[in-house]
């Protein structure tokens, strides 16, 4: 099978998805640095802003090596945004959660990303941004399975 040579690059997908992701990711990045964050950083606080929750619970969800998050640990403990403490139903376990200094840096970085998000989508209605979510969230699902 050939390729139709008439597809311009930005009518492929993957490729439409690509350049808009390298946009968006430069657009996030400059959200985070309002609030003096790097992506692994922010994702950390974000994640503990819901709840407290354990080392292991973070390594999962940001999918880092262990070694990773205790830099990254490290670094937000340093800012006094989190802190650490040993679970007092199993001592092995931290427990990581967010200070109030770590609350009011999420807040605005949350600011800075509400208002990025509104530029992104503006042409996007409420209901449409919904069905982009689900969409890529969808196709993220199978994102791990890709083999070249």
């Amino acid at each position: 099978m050939t390729a139709d040579r008439t597809t311009r690059p930005l009518d492929r997908l993957g490729l439409l998805l690509a350049w808009h992701g390298r946009i968006t990711d430069a657009w996030i990045r400059r959200a985070f640095s309002t609030a003096g964050l790097t992506p692994r950083h922010a994702m950390t606080l974000m994640h503990l802003g819901v709840a407290p929750m354990s080392q292991q619970s973070l390594i999962d969800k940001l999918d880092v090596d262990p070694s990773v998050l205790v830099t990254i640990l490290n670094d937000l403990e340093g800012e006094d945004l989190v802190h650490r403490r040993r679970d007092p139903a199993d001592r092995r376990r931290h427990i990581v959660e967010i200070t109030p200094d770590g609350s009011a840096t999420l807040s605005t970085l949350d600011t800075a990303l509400t208002k990025v998000e509104s530029e992104l989508f503006a042409d996007l209605s409420q209901d449409e941004r919904t069905t982009l979510r689900d969409l890529l969230n969808r196709t993220a699902a199978h994102s791990g399975d890709y083999e070249c």
